[in-house]
């Protein structure tokens, strides 16, 4: 029988998620995308905690306008300004599972544009 979407994306995601990981100095950078909404956040592994995270539901982004992946950029742009405003320069990128494609690219390039190293 063959494998559901989400049982396809939680095996690529485990797959990735075995080299994968972040650090204080170098946190993991995972995107999640729903339907509608995209969600970054910074993550520090070794001490299982969330640094900070961003997603379109925010009201500077809700407030414009533009079609998904263009809110997608701009959700990039926002996680590196504020991880830029912390200190964090170098990240490890974490696709959580879905293709490098789409507004997954876009938040990539948004956060490499805003400074971000990956």
């Amino acid at each position: 029988m063959a494998l559901s979407k989400q049982d396809r994306r939680n095996r690529i995601k485990l797959r990735v998620r075995k080299i994968v990981s972040g650090t204080a100095e170098r946190p993991r950078l995972s995107i999640f995308r729903s339907n509608k909404q995209i969600y970054a956040q910074l993550i520090d592994d070794n001490a299982g905690k969330t640094l900070m995270a961003v997603s379109s539901l925010e009201k500077s982004i809700v407030e414009q306008s533009g079609t998904k992946s263009e809110k997608a950029a701009l959700v990039g742009k926002a996680i590196a300004e504020k991880a830029i405003s912390a200190g964090v320069t170098c990240v490890v990128f974490d696709r959580n599972g879905y293709l490098y494609h789409g507004r997954v690219k876009q938040v990539a390039e948004a956060a490499r544009e805003g400074g971000l190293k990956f």
